[in-house]
C-alpha cells in the first residue's frame, strides 16, 4: 500500500563540521516522499487487488534471494514445519528466520523452486506481496536449509520497536544520489557492524563501533547532541536493520531520520557506485558482492571472522581455516626483525624533518548556507574577514584558489552552499620537533608509541607535515594508523594507535565506556598533604585562548582524576602518578593547577608566582613534566587484557621504575 506524505522540515541550523565532516549548511525545502508500507493489519488479505511480483529470470543457474517483512505471525511451529519441507521438496537451501514480528530469510535455488517458495509465503496474511531483492549465483552458495524460530527475526533487545505497525520515512535508492549529487546537507549513518564495513560503505559515512546490532542503541546515545537536529539518512546491507534502527532514532529525539529503502543492495542496483567506496559484505558464503551485484573475492577468516580481500587472501599470512593477516602471529625472531624494519622507516620518515622541506599546502574552506549564490571573493570575505577583498583578489590572481582538482576558481560565479575551495598557501616550512620516535610493539591490530616531545599528535596551527599522524602514514603505508587517544604536543610517552579502522571501532568503544586504565607520571610544584588525593573539579567543554580549558564549577563536564605520591624532593616538587578517570582536554594538568600543585614546565597552566619552586626559579625554561607511563587495554584481536609500559623520563627515573 502505497502513501504519499508531503514533508516539510523546517530550516535546519548550519551544521558543525567538528561534530561530522559531512554535515553542511542547508536551505529550506519542502520534500514530497512516496512511503511504500505493508501493513499486515488487514483481515481480509484477498479483498485487497495486487500482483504477485515475478521471479527475474536471471542469467545463471541459481538465484538467490534475501527478503525480509515485518507483519504479525501466530502457529510458528506449525509454519516452521511447513516452510522446512516445502524448502526440502523444491531443493532449497539457506536460512529463514520466523518469528512473532515476521520472516526474514536468505535462500538460493532454481528459479521455479524460489517461485515455489514464495508461493507458499504469499498464502500467509500480510505477506500477499511478499518479494526480495534477487541475484545471480553460478553455484549453490549454502550446504544446508535452516528454518528457525526468533524471537526477533533482527536481534535488537529494544522493547516497544514495532516495524510492523512504523518505521522511518524511506528513501528511494535514486533519491538519494540525487541528495548527494547535489551536495545536500545529510548524514549518512551506517547501521552495519565494524567488520562489514571494512570491505566498503558510502563515502563520508558516520560509521559506528558496533561489534553486534545490539550494540546500536548506546552508540546512539554516544553522538552528538547537535546531530538530531540535522538530516540523517540510515543503511545497513538490505534495509532490515533500519526498519528498527529508525523508530528507535526517532524515539531517542532525532527529529529528521530517512532510511534508505532496499538498503546498499538495492542502491547497487539503481545507482551502481555512485558515491560509494568498496564492496558491500552481505551474510552468506558470497561475502561480498560489488556494485554490480555480483560475487567477489572476498571471504572471511575463519578464526577472526575478519572480511578479507583478494589481497589479504595473497598474502602468506592467510592460512585457510587457521589465520589471516590480522590475528596471524608471527614467530619471535621474524617479529623483532620486523619491529627492527619499522623503526629503520620512522628514521628514514624523519630524516630530514618531512615539515622542513618547503611544500604547497592546501587549506580547505566550505561556502556556509548564508553565503549561497555568493562570488568567490565575498564568500572568502565572509569566512575569514580579517583578510580584506583586495587581498583575497591578489591571492586568486597568483592561482592561489583552485578547486579540488587544483585548477582555479573562477571569480564571478556564484558558489553554492557546500562547496569545497582550497587556498593555497605556498612554500610551507614548518617549525622543528623532536624526532625521536619509539616503537615499542607492533601486531596486526596495534601500534604502541614513546612520543617525544615537543611533537604534535595531529595537523593543526603551524603544524601539518611535522606531527606524529603524518609520520607514522609514510613510515606504515600502506596502512593509515588512527590514533586510539591523544597526548599533547609537549607530553611525553605511551600512546597507542590503531593499524586499520576496523581494529579502530572495537578498540575506541573501550576509551568512551571508561574501560582503559591509564597512569600518568608528573612531577609537580609544592607537597600535597596526603599521598593519595581525588580531585572531581568539572572542566569546560568549551575551547578558549589556543584551545585552553579551565574549571568550571556551573557548567562544565564531570571530571575524575586520581593522584598517588611517589616521591617529596628537597627543592619542594613532588612526583606523583595520575590516573584519569575521565577522559577530559587537558585534565590531569589543569586538576593539578587546581588543587595548588600544577605541573613544572606547564606554560598554559603555570604555578603562581608566589609559589614557585627553587627548581624553577634557578630554570628559565623546563619541559612539560608529563609523561604517559603505562596502558591496559582489551586487545582488538585475542580479547585478553593487556598492559603496555614506556620507560620513565630523566626526571623522574632517579625515583621511579616503572
Amino acid at each position: 500500500m502505497a502513501v504519499t506524505l508531503r514533508v516539510t522540515p523546517p530550516s535546519f541550523a548550519i551544521a558543525n563540521r567538528s561534530i561530522h565532516p559531512f554535515l553542511k549548511p542547508t536551505p529550506e525545502w519542502p520534500r514530497t516522499i512516496q512511503v511504500t508500507h505493508a501493513f499486515s493489519t488487514v483481515s481480509q488479505p484477498t479483498e485487497i487487488p495486487h500482483s504477485k511480483p515475478p521471479v527475474p529470470t536471471l542469467d545463471a543457474p541459481f538465484t538467490h534471494l534475501a527478503a525480509y517483512r515485518f507483519a504479525p505471525l501466530t502457529d510458528l511451529r506449525p509454519l516452521r514445519e511447513r516452510l522446512q519441507k516445502h524448502c526440502a521438496d523444491l531443493d532449497l537451501k539457506g536460512t529463514i528466520l520466523v518469528s512473532q514480528e515476521g520472516l526474514n530469510l536468505f535462500v538460493a535455488g532454481l528459479p521455479a523452486s524460489i517461485a515455489g517458495l514464495l508461493d507458499l509465503i504469499r498464502t500467509l496474511p500480510g505477506f500477499e506481496t511478499f518479494d526480495g531483492k534477487y541475484n545471480p549465483c553460478d553455484h549453490q552458495p549454502y550446504n544446508r536449509m535452516l528454518v528457525r524460530l526468533k524471537k526477533e527475526i533482527i536481534s535488537f533487545g529494544i522493547d516497544g520497536i514495532d516495524p510492523a505497525h512504523r518505521t522511518s520515512t524511506k528513501l528511494k535508492p535514486a533519491e538519494l544520489k540525487q541528495w548527494l549529487d547535489e551536495g545536500r546537507p545529510v548524514t549518512l549513518l551506517d547501521t552495519r557492524n565494524d567488520y562489514e564495513i571494512k570491505l566498503g560503505t558510502f563515502k563520508n559515512a558516520l560509521t559506528l563501533p558496533l561489534a553486534k546490532f545490539r550494540d546500536f542503541p548506546d552508540a546512539v546515545r554516544q553522538l552528538p547532541p547537535e546531530l538530531k537536529d540535522q538530516p540523517i539518512v540510515m543503511f545497513c546491507t538490505g534495509g532490515i536493520r533500519c526498519e528498527k534502527a529508525g523508530p528507535f532514532m526517532e524515539q531517542e529525539g532525532f527529529k529528521h531520520i530517512y532510511q534508505l529503502e532496499g538498503g546498499i543492495l538495492k542502491y547497487f542496483e539503481d545507482c551502481q557506485s555512485a558515491h560509494y567506496d568498496g564492496e558491500c559484505f552481505v551474510f552468506d558464503q558470497r561475502t561480498g558482492v560489488d556494485p554490480s551485484l555480483h560475487e567477489t573475492d572476498s571471504t572471511q577468516c575463519y578464526h577472526c571472522q575478519s572480511p578479507l580481500t583478494a589481497a589479504d587472501q595473497a598474502d602468506p599470512r592467510y592460512i585457510p581455516g587457521a589465520s589471516c593477516p590480522h590475528c596471524h602471529r608471527p614467530p619471535e625472531d621474524a617479529r623483532i626483525a620486523a619491529l627492527a624494519a619499522r623503526r629503520t622507516a620512522l628514521i628514514a620518515a624523519t630524516t630530514p624533518l618531512p615539515g622542513s622541506i618547503p611544500y604547497d599546502n592546501f587549506r580547505p574552506l566550505n561556502v556556509p548556507a548564508t553565503c549561497d549564490g555568493f562570488t568567490l571573493i565575498e564568500v572568502l570575505h565572509r569566512i575569514v574577514p580579517k583578510i580584506s577583498p583586495a587581498d583575497w583578489l591578489i591571492h586568486w590572481q597568483e592561482n592561489r584558489l583552485v578547486d579540488d582538482e587544483k585548477r582555479p576558481l573562477p571569480i564571478d560565479v556564484p558558489l553554492r552552499a557546500g562547496q569545497r575551495i582550497l587556498h593555497r598557501q605556498p612554500a610551507i616550512q614548518e617549525p622543528d620537533v623532536n624526532p625521536a620516535i619509539d616503537l615499542l610493539h607492533e601486531d596486526e591490530a596495534l601500534i604502541v608509541l614513546n612520543k617525544p616531545a615537543p611533537l604534535p599528535m595531529h595537523p593543526g596551527g603551524r603544524f601539518n607535515r611535522n606531527t606524529l599522524d603524518y609520520i607514522l602514514q609514510q613510515a606504515f603505508h600502506p596502512f593509515k594508523p588512527r590514533p586510539a587517544h591523544r597526548l599533547d604536543a609537549d607530553t611525553t610517552g605511551l600512546v597507542v594507535f590503531t593499524k586499520t579502522k576496523h581494529f579502530a571501532g572495537i578498540l575506541q568503544p573501550q576509551f568512551t565506556r571508561g574501560q582503559i586504565e591509564k597512569a600518568y607520571l608528573a612531577r609537580i610544584h609544592g607537597h600535597p598533604e596526603t599521598d593519595t588525593f581525588d580531585c572531581h573539579a568539572p572542566i569546560s567543554d568549551d575551547p578558549g585562548r589556543l584551545g585552553t580549558r579551565s574549571i568550571d564549577e556551573s557548567t562544565g563536564l564531570p571530571s575524575h582524576t586520581r593522584f598517588h605520591v611517589l616521591a617529596r624532593h628537597p627543592d619542594g616538587t613532588a612526583l606523583v602518578e595520575a590516573h584519569p578517570q575521565t577522559g577530559r582536554t587537558h585534565q590531569i594538568r589543569l586538576h593539578l593547577q587546581h588543587l595548588g600543585h600544577p605541573i613544572l614546565g606547564d606554560t598554559t597552566y603555570p604555578a603562581a608566582p608566589t609559589t614557585a619552586t627553587t627548581l624553577t626559579q634557578q630554570t628559565t625554561t623546563l619541559p612539560l613534566h608529563l609523561h604517559s607511563l603505562r596502558l591496559t587495554l582489551t586487545h582488538p584481536i585475542t580479547q585478553a587484557r593487556v598492559t603496555y609500559t614506556t620507560p620513565a623520563p630523566s626526571w623522574a627515573e632517579l625515583t621511579y621504575s616503572a
